[in-house]
């Protein structure tokens, strides 16, 4: 079963969450790290995986 997850920035400093994405937890069961670009910072930074 797929669940809604979120993509926080660890660049800036007021913790933004930029994108929703969804994830099948039963095949990937670790936190999610991918690269993006985040509009606060103007560049491409790492998003780690929140709850929504």
């Amino acid at each position: 079963m797929r669940e809604l997850i979120a993509l926080q920035c660890t660049g800036c400093t007021s913790k933004h969450k930029n994108y929703y994405i969804t994830k099948n937890k039963k095949k990937h069961t670790e936190k999610m790290l991918l690269k993006k670009y985040c509009k606060f910072c103007r560049k491409h930074v790492e998003h780690k995986e929140v709850k929504p």
